[in-house]
């Protein structure tokens, strides 16, 4: 924890590690005020986080990667470097966020929600290219979005969905291939999303 600054009114559990090295001597993990960090949560050097951060147990969190305040990263999230993380987000238990991916504010991942990068994995070399969601996104249990993929300010997407084309704002992205659809009226019964 050479490298690592912590805020105040911070609580860290034991087994859980804080500045892990990614190689360099220089990189510094910084976390902001009121953390709440539970076991098994590896963080590497190189992060910056902000106020209000909490995690479940055994969650990762790479290098090269910024969080803003009132995140929680759920149980066995994994965070795999080089991602932006806007604040008042919240990624349930499992969700994976691959490298080069940005995520806006108040956004939702439920469980097991996979974003991915890389559109042909092992078979050709090229650049990563995660999803941007953008602010207000809630994304259902299980569903996956694929890598490029923009899902637009305050669009939905429902559990189990693929997401293989961009969704457009306040939209509601629902299937195998995901179709787009407007977003129900709750003031209406419509059915439910997520």
């Amino acid at each position: 924890m050479e490298y690592v600054t912590l805020g105040i009114d911070c609580t860290v559990d034991e087994n859980a590690t804080l500045g892990h090295s990614n190689g360099s001597d220089t990189d510094q993990t910084q976390i902001g005020n009121d953390a709440t960090i539970r076991s098994g949560t590896v963080i590497y050097d190189d992060v910056e986080i902000g106020n209000s951060f909490s995690t479940g147990h055994n969650v990762l969190v790479r290098e090269d990667t910024t969080v803003g305040d009132d995140v929680l990263l759920g149980t066995n999230t994994v965070v795999d470097g080089a991602c932006t993380i806007g604040s008042s987000v919240s990624c349930q238990t499992n969700v994976y966020v691959p490298r080069q991916t940005t995520i806006g504010d108040s956004v939702f991942l439920g469980p097991s929600a996979v974003l991915t990068n890389d559109e042909y994995p092992v078979r050709v070399e090229q650049d990563l290219e995660g999803p941007t969601l953008e602010d207000d996104v809630s994304i259902g249990a299980n569903a996956t979005i694929l890598p490029g993929v923009t899902v637009g300010r305050g669009s939905f997407v429902a559990a189990g969905s693929i997401v293989t084309e961009d969704v457009p704002p306040e939209t509601l992205a629902v299937g195998t291939p995901a179709r787009h659809e407007p977003l129900p009226d709750p003031l209406e019964g419509g059915n439910t999303i997520a």
